[in-house]
């Protein structure tokens, strides 16, 4: 960490392992009392002493991210910090699909992502694949408006700062080996789901009431049924191994941290996985007489992942069955054989054109090869750094930084899968399968130049900033597919194989291409100032002017700022005996603006979104294509930012070393949502056969509120030289609400309307199961039971997707050479709606071979009248007419991390020319309580189908450092 301060006369500025900190002296009535205070990563590598500084902010250290089994290591903070949200959408190795919240939901139909800094620049999250977790030295959590402000239009989410390792000033030559495999296993689901003779039962019971005679199933066949479990059939231990090796060594002036690192994981699922390559070398350096300062950091990335297709295209799977593997594993027939061919084509010779009976042969013949999906990134972040100070008290800085990825896909469907061959004799082509490849290639260039004047004057300290940041993005994507693949010639990704296209050719072999640049950027000027009156009061400010491509000219440039105060009460006159370390109250207030309209997929840098908004013809994706003819809505060139403003009042503390921690209360609200406004057939319409609803454009509509307590505790119970015990905790509460908007679009499950939370469901009102006719009952309008709901009976539920609280608690012990440590993570008050036991739950199913829950086994008769669950041939059971049937609690508490280990002394290792050595055992995502029926509580979508759920992970590791 290149970390440079201006500390008190009577302290020093110094090294603690990698992290930095300051020590200062404090007097007491007994003693002068050293303690070390915690240097604070701020925004633009601004820095401050954790009792100087006046943001909320938290930071994570290296050991939270260190030897865990995790891809990327917005994994392993789930529950690390008061008032930030992790949600994992996906276990597949290498999948981007992680959800980051910071203090409740800023937007409804802009990006909520926060920002991204590694080093000082800005980046996004799709680079974190190639990012070595085991290369980050701190992150620090920005959340009120002093701590995100001075990144203005990109800031009103949060800001998350991740500062790489790097070597120290007179040190010597230090080498460090990591190893450390891992097996992972498929978590179980609570669905129930049917042997093969409790299948047969439930679909025997249905035909007796459907009344259909004879019965097509027997007493001999339920008795004589076997039972398939297509659970292991689809899904593995996942097998990985990491390996990372660093040296570090400094002179007087220079320093350098190098790292290399592989990791290998195999998924859960068969035919995924994500193999990584990482190199990182980070100089830093200074003159002799410490007036210029230099650090010129490289990190660089390589990998490839097999990934399911679906996954990639959509927020989670769909209901396909012949390619949604969490899907089919569930649902197919459990009276089927295993797959028992060799390959697709020879399943086609055998079945010919499927019925839905062999979805699961066609799911398992694409998991095998039948569909390949294969992805490769290489990546690189690179930054110089230059500063020199022209004064004593002023000093020129300058920051240049390139990041690139180049991302390269192959998918195709085989020429000898199963698919493949059904559709090519559906065309009656000799020669089935098609193969796409693409390229994309993200280049973002980012200049900071600063001037800071920082000047003691007695007990006065004053810091003054200046800053301008120049950001230019350039995308580019180009994609071509061809249709048609000889199996004899065809290998994916060679371009071999190809069926030429002649008039002569069935029309499938029609090869298309396409292809989409955008460019985008970003301008801003602004400054702080920061006070400091001799360690006891403190005062900063920051106002930032940024510009954005994305709207029209008269809206471009918008002005953000903040304003906090201090007051180090600990340092007054009246607690000179108190045993407080640390007592200090925060206050801020200050705005920040989103500027990203829409939402990005998860492998997408969210900076491209449309960037040039304002002359989009096609505003709400209703046209084809921009093309004339076909109906679309215009554009707004009164679109302006969001703007967010944000009130906060915290608490800091340190009681006498044993418990310290901080407390903050917030008021967040963001107006000018992004959101639809309707507009008058007159001025907006093109088509009279519409009504005027129907014509809205994108403007800003709305405002929304997110309130919310934060709590951070440590107690250190045992400090002992050969005993430490420390427990620790952190919990957040978040409700958010939409004050207003005037255009509420209905039509869905899941809406935004005034005066409810963002992202409520919006379902019937299930009351349960007449116990005279079997049928489901629900609540109409008029508040009396129905059995027929209407549209107009739905319900606003009150119930959102987002958790009200989240947190974490844990304990880290040490004795001697052993140490243990457990991390708990929890949220509640989210819901979700379980399409998947909805499905589970819909007993016609059996009719197509798919498998259904035993739950049903209690469905209600003429004999069985008290039960919740509908007749089996209930008219009003289908699953897609939703109610709060299945709309489930997403609370959980979850065994997040567990590990334990030794640490062999020098004096243990004897002659052995190794400084330490240590040898430790870990789980990841052991245990969830919960009451969520499915594979994981834990994702945010708005459905639960199909999910690629967190595995259960167990490891072993051995650190040497030479």
């Amino acid at each position: 960490m290149n970390v440079k301060l201006r500390v008190l006369s009577t302290g020093a500025l110094f090294f603690l392992g990698q992290a930095a900190f300051a020590q200062t002296t404090k007097k007491d009535s007994a003693s002068k009392v050293k303690q070390i205070d915690e240097v604070v990563v701020l925004g633009y590598s601004k820095t401050a002493t954790k009792t100087k500084s006046t943001a909320a902010v938290t930071t994570i250290s290296a050991e939270t991210l260190e030897n865990r089994p995790n891809t990327t290591f917005l994994n392993s903070i789930q529950g690390s910090a008061p008032g930030l949200s992790v949600n994992s959408s996906s276990g597949s190795p290498g999948s981007g699909k992680i959800d980051i919240i910071i203090r409740g939901v800023g937007s409804l139909n802009a990006s909520t992502d926060p920002l991204y800094v590694i080093d000082g620049l800005t980046t996004s999250a799709t680079q974190f694949r190639n990012l070595n977790p085991n290369d980050i030295e701190s992150l620090s959590i920005l959340k009120d408006a002093q701590a995100t402000s001075i990144y203005g239009n990109r800031g009103a989410n949060g800001v998350i700062v991740i500062t790489t390792k790097t070597g120290k000033f007179n040190s010597g030559v230090r080498l460090s080996y990591d190893a450390m495999t891992s097996f992972s296993t498929f978590p179980k689901d609570k669905y129930n789901m049917s042997n093969g003779p409790q299948f047969l039962t439930i679909k025997q019971r249905l035909y007796d009431e459907f009344g259909q005679s004879p019965n097509p199933i027997t007493n001999e066949a339920i008795a004589n049924a076997p039972t398939t479990n297509w659970n292991k059939e689809f899904f593995r231990t996942g097998i990985s191994q990491q390996h990372n090796l660093s040296l570090q060594f400094g002179g007087e002036n220079v320093s350098v941290y190098s790292s290399l690192g592989y990791l290998e994981n195999e998924g859960i699922i068969k035919g995924t996985d994500f193999k990584r390559f990482t190199f990182r070398n980070n100089i830093v350096g200074k003159s002799k007489d410490n007036r210029f300062n230099y650090s010129a950091m490289v990190g660089l990335g390589y990998s490839k992942r097999h990934q399911l297709d679906q996954e990639e295209n959509s927020v989670s799977l769909n209901a396909n069955g012949v390619q949604n593997v969490l899907f089919g594993s569930l649902t197919s027939d459990p009276t089927l054989a295993p797959y028992p061919y060799l390959n697709g084509k020879d399943m086609f010779n055998h079945i010919g054109q499927s019925s839905q009976k062999y979805a699961s042969y066609i799911l398992y013949d694409n998991m095998i090869g039948g569909v390949q999906n294969l992805f490769s990134e290489t990546s690189i972040n690179s930054n110089i750094k230059a500063s020199y100070k022209l004064t004593d008290y002023l000093t020129l800085g300058n920051r240049v930084g390139i990041e690139f990825k180049q991302s390269d896909r192959n998918f195709a469907r085989s020429p000898l899968g199963y698919l493949s061959n059904s559709v090519a004799a559906s065309s009656e082509a000799q020669y089935g399968g098609v193969e796409t490849i693409s390229n994309t290639k993200d280049f973002t260039f980012n200049n900071v130049i600063s001037l800071s004047y920082n000047q003691q004057f007695g007990e006065h300290n004053i810091s003054l900033s200046a800053y301008a940041d120049y950001l230019k993005a350039h995308y580019a994507f180009s994609s071509s597919t061809q249709n048609g693949l000889e199996p004899l010639f065809w290998s994916l990704g060679a371009g071999t194989g190809y069926i030429p296209f002649n008039p002569a050719t069935p029309s499938l072999y029609v090869p298309s291409v396409s292809a989409n640049k955008v460019n985008s950027g970003t301008l801003a000027y602004f400054a702080t100032a920061d006070y400091d009156y001799s360690g006891k009061y403190g005062l900063s400010a920051t106002i930032r002017r940024d510009g954005s491509y994305r709207f029209a000219k008269e809206n471009r440039w918008e002005t953000f700022w903040s304003v906090a105060g201090r007051w180090n009460i600990d340092k007054e006159s009246f607690m000179a005996d108190s045993k407080f370390r640390m007592l200090k109250l925060r206050v801020s207030y200050g705005t920040a603006g989103n500027q990203n309209l829409g939402i990005a997929s998860n492998n997408f840098n969210s900076i491209y979104l449309r960037p040039n908004n304002y002359l989009d013809l096609d505003k709400t994706y209703r046209g084809y294509g921009n093309l004339v003819g076909y109906y679309f809505v215009p554009s707004n060139p009164n679109l302006q930012w969001e703007r967010q403003s944000q009130a906060n009042i915290g608490l800091d503390f340190n009681y006498n070393s044993v418990i310290e921690g901080s407390v903050d209360v917030y008021r967040k609200l963001t107006n000018r949502l992004f959101n639809e406004i309707t507009v008058s057939a007159a001025s907006g319409g093109l088509n009279d056969d519409l009504s005027p609803e129907d014509y809205y454009i994108d403007g800003n509509n709305g405002e929304l509120e997110n309130k919310g307590v934060e709590i951070g505790l440590r107690g250190h119970i045992f400090k002992k030289e050969d005993l430490k015990l420390s427990v620790y905790v952190n919990a957040a509460y978040n409700k958010n609400k939409i004050l207003s908007m005037d255009y509420a679009n209905l039509t869905d499950d899941n809406v935004n309307a005034a005066g409810g939370p963002a992202d409520q469901w919006y379902l019937y009102e299930y009351l349960g199961v007449n116990p005279d006719t079997g049928e489901q009952v629900f609540r109409g309008a008029n508040g009396q039971a129905t059995e027929a709901p209407t549209a107009n009976d739905r319900v606003f539920t009150g119930k959102s997707i987002y958790a009200k609280w989240t947190g974490g608690a844990g304990i880290d012990a040490e004795y001697k050479g052993f140490f243990a440590s457990a991390f708990f993570s929890f949220q509640a008050g989210g819901w979700q709606y379980d399409n998947l036991y909805a499905w589970a739950m819909n007993p016609l199913y059996t009719t197509i071979y798919n498998n259904v829950s035993s739950d049903l086994l209690n469905a209600w008769t003429p004999d069985n009248r008290n039960t919740d669950i509908p007749a089996l041939s209930a008219v009003n059971a289908d699953s897609n007419d939703r109610s709060d049937r299945y709309l489930y609690k997403t609370d959980f508490i979850r065994l997040k991390n567990v590990s334990i280990g030794y640490n062999f002394t020098k004096k243990q290792l004897g002659g052995l020319p190794i400084r330490s050595l240590k040898l430790y055992a870990q789980g990841e995502n052991l245990y969830t309580w919960t009451d969520w029926r499915g594979y994981d509580p834990e994702p945010t979508n708005q459905y639960s189908l199909g999910v690629y759920p967190n595995p259960k992970t167990i490891s072993v590791g051995v650190n040497v450092e030479f």
